[in-house]
């Protein structure tokens, strides 16, 4: 009986060999991915405040200048842990050019060093003049009234 089934496999083996030599040269035809672009700050040009609605939750940090030390004091902060952030779903964004009048600007009318902290509804909860840790920013981030509907929904058994 096992010779039979030898045989029996033996026969399609040649079928096998062609359609997987076929799926090799669909792959490679194919175009590339798009590129993932890696989690972190976004220029507030490049962003619309609009596009957030609901999605994400933005963390916006404004200065006068890129030079500015509380500026790059809070990039340095910030940098420091990221997943904590992109867990919570913020989108960093960043605008260091008063001359520009991007939307952010317009709408949330920083002055000098700014740290908003805003919720997915795009309403700012807690403005900071000055540097903030992640950890501190997550800890205010985890009292949003949609944060903590976010994870009773994701862990119903947590009430």
């Amino acid at each position: 009986m096992k010779p039979l089934y030898i045989l029996g496999l033996a026969a399609f083996l040649p079928l096998v060999a062609a359609s997987g030599a076929s799926v090799a040269q669909e792959v490679a035809s194919l175009d590339p991915l798009p590129l993932v672009q890696p989690y972190g700050p976004r220029d507030a040009a490049g962003v619309g405040f609009a596009e957030q609605l609901y999605l994400q939750r933005p963390v916006v940090v404004f200065a006068d200048s890129p030079a500015d030390p509380n500026f790059i004091r809070q990039m340095e902060l910030l940098a420091r842990d990221l997943p904590a952030l992109e867990l919570r779903d913020v989108v960093l964004v960043t605008d260091t050019d008063p001359g520009a009048k991007t939307e952010w600007r317009m709408k949330l009318r920083p002055r000098g060093f700014s740290l908003v902290l805003m919720d997915k509804d795009l309403k700012p909860v807690i403005r900071k003049p000055l540097p903030w840790e992640v950890r501190e920013i997550v800890a205010a981030i985890d009292k949003f009234p949609l944060r903590r509907q976010e994870v009773l929904e994701r862990n119903p058994a947590g009430r």
